[in-house]
């Protein structure tokens, strides 16, 4: 059985990122930012809700410092600094969900954070010590120092799959300041092959092994909308 999870929330102010209420009914985990890299106390109490209303969980989306450049620039960071950053954001969107009657459901790292957690054990760890405070599941990629790290946590782990993003022949992801549009078709059938045969094909054409606990889609891919549809039919037998 699989999720489907989307980075949400990440308005701010009176700027509008990605169509939240069209993918809410698409998938089953929003992953809410928290302020450090987009969204305010406003958005993040709107997104909380409306999850809530179309009956999806919610985990926080913690980021680097980095609004300006939204959380996809490294920084280098002391470990504690970077536990302290995470806790402080984990528990602002906590705020949100008591206020709900809600429980968080599971940790993912934005941007640079996650990509910095996939190679370096030191960072993995600061926010496995964060998420230990919670007490709920880290969101990753298998094969990587995530599932190195993270596997050991004692919430658990959940590994995810990328159904708009392209993938290195080496597994690794490749990350662009802007996503680009992708096939909804295309995506939703390779999210299933990912699913049901643990395969992903890379950009060169290899076959790489993955494992999908859960398929993202990014809520700003410009055709966000259509491709969590497509995704969400073809994984209907397979969701949680």
């Amino acid at each position: 059985m699989v999720a489907i999870n989307c980075d949400m929330g990440e308005a701010f102010s009176i700027y509008k990122c990605g169509d939240d209420e069209g993918l809410m009914p698409w998938v089953t985990l929003a992953n809410v930012a928290c302020g450090f890299h987009a969204s305010d106390p406003r958005v993040m109490r709107r997104t909380v809700a409306l999850a809530q209303d179309h009956g999806v969980k919610v985990g926080a989306h913690p980021s680097l410092p980095d609004r300006e450049g939204f959380g996809r620039r490294e920084m280098k960071m002391e470990r504690d600094e970077l536990t302290a950053a995470v806790i402080y954001q984990v528990g602002a969107l906590s705020g949100f969900l008591r206020e709900r009657g809600m429980e968080l459901n599971h940790i993912k790292p934005h941007g640079s954070l996650y990509g910095m957690a996939a190679r370096d054990e030191e960072v993995a760890g600061a926010v496995a010590d964060a998420a230990a405070v919670f007490g709920v599941p880290l969101m990753g990629m298998a094969g990587t120092v995530h599932e190195k790290v993270w596997g050991a946590s004692p919430g658990g782990f959940l590994s995810e799959y990328y159904a708009d993003l392209d993938y290195r022949p080496d597994g690794s992801l490749i990350i662009t300041r802007e996503h680009a549009a992708f096939d909804p078709a295309s995506s939703a059938q390779k999210a299933l092959r990912a699913v049901t045969d643990g395969v992903a094909t890379a950009v060169d054409g290899t076959e790489i092994p993955v494992r999908a606990d859960c398929v993202c889609v990014h809520s700003d891919t410009p055709n966000a909308v259509d491709l969590a549809k497509a995704v969400h039919e073809a994984l209907r037998p397979h969701l949680t």
